[in-house]
């Protein structure tokens, strides 16, 4: 775990400049967000499992089991995205088994295959939003000529 959180401490310590690994771990992390889209997600890393929806929905709920759980090791997904998103998955609301497994579930359609869909598509958010997060923008040219100026 501490492993895991030194990339994080690194970019937070105001007090030691910036190293080069933090700096190529940030950049390798902007060049991942640019390329990132819902198809790079491999859907073989999770398992998908069906039940029955709750709620209203007349008999189709009782009959139907439409709703969709993907269960996704963390073990299987963290090689496939920079190192400073790994901590705030492991926290994120998803997170299950004390930060194993990422959780999601799905009951919006009477189908199974845009229940799975929407599982996959919440996992896209989850991976952006965490990424825009974590990883700091680009500073512009005007804004490093004004610090160099200050």
């Amino acid at each position: 775990m501490l492993r895991l959180l030194q990339p994080l401490r690194r970019f937070a310590s105001s007090a030691n400049p910036r190293s080069k690994s933090a700096d190529s771990d940030v950049e390798l992390a902007r060049q991942w967000l640019k390329s990132f889209d819902s198809h790079t997600i491999p859907r073989h890393l999770g398992q998908i499992s069906f039940s029955r929806s709750s709620g209203p929905g007349g008999q189709n709920v009782n009959k139907v089991n439409s709703k969709a759980t993907l269960k996704l090791p963390l073990a299987a997904l963290l090689p496939l995205v920079p190192l400073v998103l790994h901590a705030p998955l492991r926290a994120s609301r998803y997170a299950v088994g004390q930060g194993q497994a990422l959780l999601i579930q799905s009951d919006e359609s009477r189908k199974q295959a845009s229940n799975v869909d929407s599982c996959f598509e919440k996992l896209h958010q989850l991976l952006r939003s965490t990424a825009e997060e974590v990883v700091p923008g680009e500073t512009s040219p005007e804004q490093q000529k004004r610090v160099r100026d200050l």
